[in-house]
């Protein structure tokens, strides 16, 4: 029998800064970086480096300092993204760099007014481009919930190809209860 090992993913510091009022400077990014570190999260998501200049200096600046974790840092499927995560996660002893798109039909026509052949290529380019930087690219389906599954199975294969080590494919079911 193989043992199993479950990986704990963390995105404290980019998510967390999500809910109102919530603003962290480096300095305290650094300091819960290192606590999640010691605590033996395998995967921090330290920020999205293109956002600001202060979430690319919380991202080099735990790249830095991380003696286990991988860290990671998101993109979307934009080389300019992908570029300056990579340059935030120079330092890092194991960067990551997580980088997708839109996959459902509505993401498809409105946010890119695009069609699915031309996002399974900006999956697969964007991908192959983070590869060229770091050995370690996560991918994600932004809106997979609602997107076909045969299409988002093409779009999964495409990332794999291009050299995806991980696939994030967030599935967000809401529940009605009004029975």
């Amino acid at each position: 029998m193989s043992k199993e090992h479950i990986q704990i993913f963390d995105t404290t510091l980019r998510d967390g800064e999500q809910v109102p009022g919530c603003k962290l400077n480096t300095e305290q990014k650094v300091v819960i970086a290192k606590q999640l570190d010691l605590l033996g999260v395998d995967v921090i998501e330290a920020g999205f480096p293109v956002s600001s200049p202060g979430d690319f200096k919380s991202v080099e600046a735990i790249a830095k300092i991380m003696r286990h974790a991988t860290v990671c840092g998101l993109t979307r499927a934009v080389k300019n993204d992908i570029k300056v995560a990579a340059e935030a996660l120079r330092f890092a002893k194991k960067p990551r760099i997580h980088t997708g798109i839109g996959t459902s039909d509505s993401h498809i026509k409105f946010k890119f007014k695009s069609n699915k052949e031309d996002i399974i290529k900006r999956a697969y380019d964007a991908v192959a481009y983070a590869k060229s930087f770091v050995e370690d690219v996560e991918f994600y389906a932004e809106d997979a919930g609602r997107t076909d599954n045969e299409y988002l199975a093409r779009v999964c294969e495409a990332a794999i190809k291009a050299g995806a080590t991980v696939l994030n494919i967030p599935r967000h079911y809401w529940l009605l209860l009004t029975q």
